[in-house]
């Protein structure tokens, strides 16, 4: 998206949602790992380019202290890191970026091909990329599902592959899928669809996503859900789609239907915990800010499906000797499990599950990967109580999760017309 689901105000103001959530292996780990550490002893720095959100001190940290290379972080909006990877490619040494964005990255022949031989855990990256499934089954793929644009030709490639090939075009990082949030205990009936999110019900109580390319999304799943329209592609519709979608949204706006159009994390936790708003377009770790104030709220599970999200590392063309060894390193590192267990224990996923799993207690993982009841308090990585001894995730396991994606993040053809449209209903 133009705007990314991680990337708000929030964020550039170093509220992200991650930093909402956040909190050894030491070099005995990594010398198992296989990794060498000898790159470190020249005491690099890698400049990492990416959203505030995905920048976490606690992960370059580690890093630095398993290795001697040094991350220096480069935090822009996300669509700085687009503009950056298109016109200053020398600016950056690794690139973190969202999927969607490889169709504008990609084409300006300013990413290298990360060769998968490269990477020692390459083929026990999550089937969900690769080839689009979740245990064996295939996931929705509207939008820019990673699949379609994992794979590059060759190493200097500026097309995407059809079949898999030796070169990828980003290393997964962090991914998710999205869902409406809401007050159970104020609402005191079930929940299963989209459609709710303008039922008159909910009349000054619904709210949802104002970053254009996000929430045109959720709106097309309250469309498709109502039975008004059954789109192709929700990641990239045609300028009467778009017309039909801003036309039902700007009906129930007229008619009363959102307390809020919300752009700001912190916004989305307030009103929801203040109770003014009971529905809403929600991020999973905004669910669970409302939840550490002792307020009931629900990441609720929809028969439709899920928006998806993922993000991953980049390398630039330009990059060559010994930086481009360490952001080998450094992907190496990232998928060898530690930051793999920090970021699942915020409510993310992350690339390897084998090498996360091994670096997380049973209980842990048994609570976010397999969505069985919490043997004891689940803590994020500072030590908060996320969710009490006996709770359950929202969503459940990462294969009802994941398994139940409708739709991916995406930059449609029509974006401009699109975000013309949207701010029409902003307007309204």
């Amino acid at each position: 998206m133009s705007d990314s689901i991680k990337d708000t105000p929030a964020d550039t103001a170093g509220l992200s949602r991650r930093s909402l959530l956040q909190g050894t292996a030491g070099m005995a780990g990594i010398l198992a790992s296989g990794i060498s550490p000898a790159i470190g002893q020249e005491k690099i720095t890698l400049r990492y380019l990416g959203t505030a959100v995905n920048q976490d001190k606690a992960i370059g940290d580690k890093f630095e202290k398993d290795t001697g290379i040094k991350i220096q972080y480069v935090a822009v909006t996300t669509d700085d890191v687009t503009k950056r990877a298109v016109t200053a490619p020398n600016s950056f040494d690794l690139i973190d970026t969202e999927y969607f964005s490889l169709k504008k990255i990609v084409p300006t022949g300013n990413l290298k091909g990360i060769d998968v031989k490269k990477i020692k855990n390459a083929d026990k990256i999550t089937p969900l990329f690769t080839t689009g499934t979740v245990a064996g089954k295939a996931v929705g793929d509207q939008g820019t599902a990673p699949k379609k644009v994992i794979y590059l030709e060759g190493e200097k490639s500026k097309v995407f592959a059809k079949s898999p090939t030796q070169f990828m075009s980003l290393i997964p990082t962090v991914y998710n899928a999205d869902t409406l949030g809401i007050r159970p205990d104020l609402i005191k009936r079930p929940i299963s669809s989209w459609a709710e999110l303008l039922n008159p019900e909910f009349k000054g109580k619904a709210a949802i996503l104002n970053i254009p390319s996000i929430g045109i999304m959720d709106a097309a799943m309250v469309v498709e859900a109502m039975g008004i329209h059954k789109y192709p592609d929700k990641g990239n519709m045609t300028k009467k789609e778009i017309d039909l979608t801003i036309k039902t949204l700007i009906e129930a706006k007229k008619a009363g239907q959102f307390r809020a159009l919300w752009k700001d994390f912190n916004e989305s936790v307030n009103l929801m915990a203040s109770g003014e708003v009971v529905i809403q377009s929600m991020w999973s770790p905004a669910v669970t800010a409302v939840r550490t104030k002792g307020i009931a709220c629900n990441f609720q599970p929809l028969k439709e499906g899920y928006r998806a999200w993922a993000a991953g590392f980049g390398l630039p063309a330009t990059l060559s000797g010994k930086k481009l060894d360490g952001a080998y390193e450094f992907i190496n590192w990232f998928l060898d499990g530690w930051a793999g267990a920090y970021l699942n224990r915020q409510g993310y996923y992350s690339a390897v599950l084998d090498t996360a799993k091994a670096k997380m207690d049973a209980y842990e993982w048994a609570y976010w990967m397999e969505g069985k009841p919490a043997a004891q308090d689940i803590k994020s990585p500072n030590g908060d109580v996320l969710a009490k001894a006996g709770a359950v995730r929202d969503g459940g396991s990462y294969e009802a999760r994941m398994g139940g994606i409708a739709c991916w993040n995406a930059v449609m053809d029509e974006n401009e017309y699109m975000v013309r449209k949207w701010n029409e209903f902003v307007a309204a």
